[in-house]
């Protein structure tokens, strides 16, 4: 080392101290704040996934109060962090939220079946706060709520009515690409999924228990599709839409127990003209099985402003089982299927057994109890419908107001519904096969069902449908059943 360098070192030596002090200063703390932000986000696992827990073995870890609080900062971790994609609740555990959980763009929240997220005791939120909903206020796309439970919590939060808009499961507004699966929603005030203004919604593989308003519930949306969900009605609809289109719900069961406040359709299609029109002409309801609803199976109404028959028309409901629909005590708008206001709308291959009202009956809400007019302003005449290659059994009369009810088939409003009837089978209904419609292709016979005491509507081999165009309609038939047990 020369003599230059060394007188350089001594002439400098207290700015290179400091120089040294300030650089390992500045070293120090960005250990400790790269050691801080470990500690809160250490992402144990490197599968794209951002783990919430309990017991500490989770990248973020609730203390049982106020949990939506580590919840929310894993799900805003990932929606800062594009390569991750999943928040994963871990079970066994209940996991209590005092606000809502937000869920922004292209995120999944999943868990386990035994993670439970749980409305509080007694929390008193505002009026259309709900459990889960989007973290912008101007839409997030591409979410998927999968695999947990959700308990709403009614008995802790009994103060407020069911179906007035408290506690919602889960609300999205103006949201696109929402997918909702595999979940367990119960024992709430209000809806199971509520949308409105959202595209591409799908529904599928839920259990539903005793909600406080409809478990899905559409609201000018487009492109719904709802299946194999098993639904417990409660205070209104297992799957319900309002001026929206491109709609399939398939492959559900769907039904209520007697009890207060049981619920009311099972299936809700309503189109209510305002200042715009908002088609609902391509919707298909099929291979769902309807049962014991307190209201009727499907309601299927239009009103409001004047309307083209283009807005409300085409509906097909096909291949679906309903028995033991309107058992409401106080309701005179009951039955299998109950509809107005919408123009040529299709009733093929479906079984009904044991409805109360009628199997299909046009009709619609009135007298004081009601505070709106349900009656169709449709601007294109007749309305139609068509009924086809079904089977009508057994028809009961309504428990209210029983007279002039328990038909097969009932038009209460001749001058302006009509209904087609071709190749329907129509047997033992308590008061008749019609009232205001006939038909000149029906047949009047036992369809011999497998075993109709457990709902078994296949036909027997030795049924008269067989051979009679209902095979090739749709109705299966038990081939080892020759009629004689």
């Amino acid at each position: 080392m020369d003599e230059k360098y060394l007188r350089y070192l001594r002439e400098n030596r207290k700015k290179i101290g400091i120089s040294i002090l300030i650089l390992t200063f500045l070293i120090a703390i960005g250990v400790l704040v790269l050691n801080t932000i470990q500690s809160e986000h250490p992402l144990k696992s490197s599968n794209k996934k951002v783990y919430v827990a309990w017991d500490g073995s989770g990248d973020f870890n609730c203390d049982g109060t106020d949990d939506q609080v580590e919840i929310n900062k894993a799900l805003a971790y990932v929606a800062g962090n594009p390569e991750y994609t999943t928040v994963y609740l871990k079970g066994p555990h209940t996991y209590v939220i005092s606000d809502k959980i937000r869920i922004g763009g292209d995120t999944t929240l999943e868990g386990d079946s035994t993670a439970v997220i749980k409305l509080k005791d007694n929390a008193d939120w505002p009026h259309q706060r709900p459990l889960i909903t989007q973290m912008s206020s101007s839409g997030n796309n591409n979410i998927t709520i999968t695999g947990f439970e959700i308990d709403g919590n009614y008995e802790g939060n009994a103060e407020k009515k069911r179906g007035d808009g408290y506690y919602n499961l889960i609300h999205f507004i103006n949201c696109d690409n929402i997918h909702i699966c595999n979940m367990y929603m119960h024992d709430s005030h209000g809806d199971g999924l509520r949308i409105k203004d959202g595209k591409n919604i799908e529904f599928h593989d839920n259990r539903i228990y005793k909600l406080g308003h409809d478990g899905l519930y559409a609201i000018d949306s487009q492109n719904i599709e709802a299946w194999n969900n098993n639904v417990r009605c409660k205070t209104n609809s297992a799957l319900r839409i309002w001026n929206s289109n491109h709609v399939k719900f398939h492959d559900n069961t769907i039904y209520t127990e007697f009890e207060d406040d049981a619920g009311g359709p099972g299936i809700q299609i309503q189109y209510i003209r305002a200042s715009r029109a908002q088609p609902m002409n391509d919707i298909e309801v099929y291979n769902n099985t309807i049962y014991d609803t307190y209201g009727p199976g499907i309601w299927l109404i239009a009103f409001g402003e004047p309307y083209a028959k283009s807005e409300a028309q085409n509906v097909r409901i096909h291949n679906n089982t309903f028995y033991g629909c309107g058992t409401h005590q106080t309701y005179d708008w009951l039955g299998g299927i109950v509809t107005s206001g919408f123009y040529d709308t299709v009733i093929e291959n479906n079984v009904f057994d044991g409805n109360y009202n009628a199997a299909v009956v046009y009709t619609y809400p009135t007298g004081p109890r009601y505070n709106i007019d349900f009656t169709p302003t449709g601007t294109d005449g007749s309305y139609t419908t068509i009924m086809r290659n079904n089977i009508i059994t057994n028809t009961l009369e309504r428990k209210y107001s029983p007279e002039g009810t328990g038909y097969g088939v009932i038009d209460n409003f001749p001058e302006t519904h009509n209904f087609v009837l071709e190749n329907n089978c129509v047997y033992n209904n308590s008061a008749g096969n019609y009232k205001n419609a006939s038909s000149t292709t029906d047949l009047y016979v036992d369809p011999l069902f497998a075993d109709p005491k457990k709902h078994d509507y296949r036909l027997k081999s030795n049924s008269p449908l067989i051979g009679a165009g209902f095979v090739s309609s749709g109705f299966p038939y038990d081939p080892e059943n020759n009629g004689t047990g």
